[in-house]
Parts: structure tokens; C-alpha cells; sequence
């Protein structure tokens, strides 16, 4: 297991020659690898995979309030999701992040007009956008670690913590809708709650801080102080063939996805949760270093991430939970009780058995190579 490679992609790829698997990227420094051939973002093999709506691929709308004719349309205002920026086995590090971090900035900024107008689909998609960026953010950690990231990162807390308000209430509203018959108290009381937390996001969004926060990760992104930190093993950083530094990290993040996740049944609310993190945290970093699986392993690679994505959805569902009925203790209007009466007896462990089921399986699951 130790010498496999955890590089894929779940929906196309071109057929690969594979390489031995090398430690070198993330071992002491040694000899820069040679450079790929793609260049800097502007690569054409990554400029096709993007939406033409922004010729340049690091230009975004930083600032856009929703006219009246696009709050109208609604879902059709919203983008379709750009298809993974291809990648090379060859690609330096510096290029493949900037490939790919530039991609989902520029779709969370793309969904940022539809969400200010109140649009719960936009604003699962910004969310959605905003956790693949910080994936792979930590996925290249070792290269963009310093000052700016540290900062970046806490302005990034900030805008998903005020996402993850809304989106909360948009969970919880949903499953109150499905409950017959409906709780009409709770349903009016959540409904102008979740009208409040829409006018503090969209202040948010508008705000001179979202604004200077979207410049500035563009401007990392780009040109950050990662990029032009000196020494033997900062230029190693960069330079190294994708492929070889993403194996040994999926490696690194699913030997310990596996580990947390070995006594699921017996821990608390607190560590499923980080189980949960672990989990989704290392099905994007799988999407989003795509292009790299060879064709005889794309069925091993779709039933990883297939195991993947059903423990997220038992977690995920238990997450769900836990926030609903935290924010009906908060709110009151009977919403406590109606939650406690739609989980039902055993629905807990239910969910608690099938995803230590499917974690037990993924632990057997052989690794997948380029």
C-alpha cells in the first residue's frame, strides 16, 4: 500500500504512462525534477477548461450588486461548474496550484451576485467553491505555508462562517418543510431568521473587506511571497512533478482519514465531525489533482471515491442533525421537539453503523496508481 498513488479524477481522464512512485518531493531537498511545459496559469492546457466569461483567468468581479432581471431568473443565473483544469503528470506544483486554486476562487466569485439576491442554490455552490479553495490550499500547504497564508486563511473563516449561517438555516427550513403537517410556528420563526442572516451576508459580499479578501488571495494566488521564497527547498517546492508530491499527500491524508475513523462508533459529536472533514477534505483533493489516473485504474479510483462520497453522506446527515436541533434550541418556537420526533429512535446509530461500515471497507480497498 505504501507505494501507491492516490492521483485521479472521477469523470474524464487521458490515458497516462505510469511513473515509480518518489518520495523526493516532500524528502529532504535534493535535485530540482525538470519543469513541465505548461507554464505559468495562462497555460492553454488550463485556459480551455475555463469559462470565457473572464478572458483573463486571475481578473474577477470583486464588487457586483444583482439587477433586478437576474434576481428574476434565478437558478438560471447560475454558472455551470467548470469541468477540472486538466493537469500533467509533469506539471510543477507552483503551476498545477495556481491552475486550480485560480479555478475555484473564480467560481465563488461567480456565484456571488445570485447569492446576494437570496438564492439558496448559488449560495450551496459558493460554499462548496470556498471549501475546495481551502483544500487545496492545505493540499500544497508545504510550498504556500508563511505570513500571508496564515492570514488568507483567517479572512477565509471569516466569509464561511457567514455562508455557513444561511446555509444552516436553509438545511434546517428544508426538513421542516418535509414534516406533515408542516410546524407552521417554527416554519414563520426560522423563515424570518434565515431573512435576517441573508442582509448580514450580503453585507458581507458587498463589503469593502470581501472586496480587499478576493484581491489579495488573487494576488497570492499569483505572485505570493511563496512564490519567490528562496532556498534549495522552496525551488524543490515549486518545481516538483505534481504527480510524485500528490501521491505521497493523498497517501499522508487517507492513511489518517482511515485511522480516525477506526473507532467511529464509539467517539463523540466533536471528532465525528473532524472525521468529516477528514473525509471531504481528501475527496476533493483526489477531484481536484485530476487528469493523472491511468485507464486500467478508473474503476479502482470511482470505487474509491464512491465509498468516499456515501461515509459523507452518513456524516454529513449527522452534522445536519446536530445543527438543526442547536439552532431550534436557539430559536425556540417548538422546534426542538419537532426535530427530535422526524430523527426518530436508532436514526443516530443507524447513520454511525453505515459509515463505519463503509470506512471499514475502504480501509480493504487496494490504492489506486498512475
Amino acid at each position: 500500500m505504501t507505494s501507491a498513488k492516490w492521483i485521479g479524477r472521477s469523470w474524464t481522464h487521458r490515458e497516462r504512462r505510469a511513473k515509480p512512485w518518489s518520495n523526493a518531493c516532500l524528502a529532504s531537498p535534493g535535485p530540482s525534477p525538470p519543469p513541465e511545459q505548461a507554464g505559468r496559469l495562462a497555460a492553454p492546457a488550463v485556459a480551455k477548461q475555463v469559462t470565457t466569461r473572464h478572458a483573463d483567468p486571475m481578473v474577477l468581479p470583486v464588487s457586483s450588486k444583482p439587477s433586478s432581471e437576474a434576481t428574476a431568473r434565478g437558478r438560471r443565473t447560475q454558472p455551470r461548474r467548470p469541468a477540472p483544469a486538466s493537469l500533467t503528470a509533469v506539471m510543477r506544483c507552483d503551476t498545477a496550484f495556481r491552475s486550480a486554486a485560480g479555478r475555484y476562487l473564480r467560481d465563488l466569485t461567480a456565484h456571488q451576485e445570485a447569492t446576494c439576491g437570496g438564492d439558496a442554490r448559488a449560495l450551496h455552490e459558493m460554499r462548496i467553491a470556498l471549501t475546495r479553495l481551502r483544500t487545496i490550499i492545505a493540499f500544497f500547504s508545504p510550498m504556500v505555508a508563511g505570513p500571508q497564508q496564515a492570514r488568507l486563511a483567517d479572512e477565509l473563516k471569516w466569509l464561511n462562517a457567514h455562508l455557513g449561517a444561511v446555509r444552516d438555516l436553509d438545511v434546517a427550513i428544508e426538513r421542516l418543510k418535509a414534516i406533515k403537517p408542516r410546524p407552521q410556528a417554527a416554519y414563520r420563526s426560522w423563515s424570518l431568521e434565515r431573512a435576517g442572516a441573508q442582509r448580514h451576508l450580503t453585507r458581507a459580499l458587498r463589503s469593502v473587506k470581501y472586496q480587499r479578501l478576493i484581491k489579495s488571495i488573487s494576488l497570492w494566488i499569483e505572485k505570493g511571497s511563496w512564490s519567490t521564497k528562496t532556498g534549495r527547498q522552496a525551488a524543490n517546492e515549486r518545481a516538483c512533478p505534481v504527480s510524485e508530491y500528490g501521491a505521497r499527500k493523498l497517501m499522508q491524508w487517507w492513511e489518517k482519514l482511515i485511522k480516525k475513523s477506526r473507532r467511529l462508533r464509539e467517539i463523540g459529536t466533536k471528532k465525528r465531525h473532524r472525521v468529516r472533514l477528514l473525509n471531504k477534505r481528501l475527496n476533493y483533493a483526489i477531484e481536484a489533482v485530476a487528469d493523472l489516473v491511468s485507464e486500467s485504474e478508473i474503476s479502482r479510483l470511482q470505487a474509491t471515491l464512491k465509498l468516499l462520497r456515501k461515509a459523507q453522506r452518513s456524516l454529513g446527515q449527522l452534522n445536519d442533525d446536530a445543527r438543526c436541533q442547536s439552532l431550534a434550541a436557539t430559536l425556540g418556537q417548538g422546534g426542538a421537539g419537532v426535530f427530535r420526533i422526524f430523527l426518530g429512535p436508532g436514526h443516530e446509530k443507524r447513520l454511525i453503523r453505515t459509515a463505519a461500515a463503509t470506512y471499514q471497507k475502504l480501509a480493504e480497498l487496494k490504492p489506486f496508481r498512475i
